[in-house]
């Protein structure tokens, strides 16, 4: 008997190792369920158009809550070393994009923001302008996985539809066209352009959106000159917000990374430097 006791107590300690590994495997499975789950609660339920409430809240409950870029905040103000300023088409301060598209990572860093900020607001297309929305907007849209919709000058796509002639801050422009199958009734469209002014152009891209049928979410720009939004009667300036409520589309949110504000870097112009802008 006493011979045995060893052989016993191994077999004793080797049924209590069994258990206490079926134990914590049960216990894992559980725990990976209740995480499966807390993954699904997570999940915000589709819906058209998206419950931004319920988004937010859920992305609070799930710590999943993305970075909020401002206005003239430290990303837009770091961006902004790299929109140089010329004298151009008469305007004393013309704001080239050209400073930022050779800067890879500048580049990368604009296009991030924009993913983050309607990533989380939810958009069925974007929508670009002819021309500087066509450099913007197709980055936009592959990382969102939407599809890019060109809105160009009249004349340049088939079976298209027209909006009507505006004016912008360079003079009169004919209007925008869009192809009418690009745009369903009841899709959610952002629109991207480089610089919103006195508002003329996005003015024509959200009456070719409403004439389709879709809902503009925004309009959104890497530059927004707040000197136009609702300037005093005796400066001169065309009012966007005047322009707006005439159309009866001041419910348009617009949103701009970066305003006049910041944007003090003025370019080094070479000897013998001419504005050779198309209009003056």
């Amino acid at each position: 008997m006493i011979h045995h006791q060893p052989r016993i107590i191994q077999v004793f300690v080797l049924i209590l190792l069994l258990f206490a590994f079926e134990s914590n495997a049960n216990n894992s499975h559980i725990s990976g369920n209740q995480g499966i789950e807390a993954n699904k609660n997570c999940d915000v339920p589709e819906s058209s158009p998206p419950n931004m409430s319920d988004i937010k809240s859920r992305q609070s409950e799930c710590g999943a809550i993305k970075p909020t870029y401002k206005q003239d905040g430290d990303e837009a103000r770091e961006i902004a070393k790299y929109l140089p300023y010329f004298p151009f088409k008469g305007i004393p301060r013309f704001y080239d994009i050209g400073g930022f598209l050779e800067k890879p990572d500048v580049f990368q860093k604009i296009v991030d923001i924009f993913v983050s900020r309607y990533d989380e607001i939810g958009i069925d297309s974007v929508a670009g302008l002819d021309a500087r929305g066509f450099i913007l907007g197709p980055p936009i849209a592959l990382a969102l996985r939407k599809p890019f919709i060109m809105m160009r000058k009249q004349g340049k796509m088939p079976n298209s539809i027209s909006s009507n002639e505006y004016d912008t801050e360079y003079g009169k422009r004919s209007g925008l066209t869009v192809q009418r199958d690009k745009i369903k009734k009841g899709d959610r469209v952002l629109i991207i352009d480089d610089l919103v002014a006195t508002g003329g152009t996005l003015s024509s891209a959200i009456n070719l959106v409403r004439m389709l049928g879709g809902e503009v979410v925004e309009c959104a720009c890497v530059v927004e000159l707040k000197m136009f939004i609702d300037p005093p009667e005796d400066s001169g300036l065309p009012s966007r917000t005047k322009l707006f409520e005439s159309m009866k589309i001041n419910h348009v949110p617009v949103w701009g990374l970066i305003s006049e504000d910041v944007l003090n870097v003025e370019a080094t112009l070479p000897e013998g430097y001419v504005d050779d802008g198309e209009e003056h």
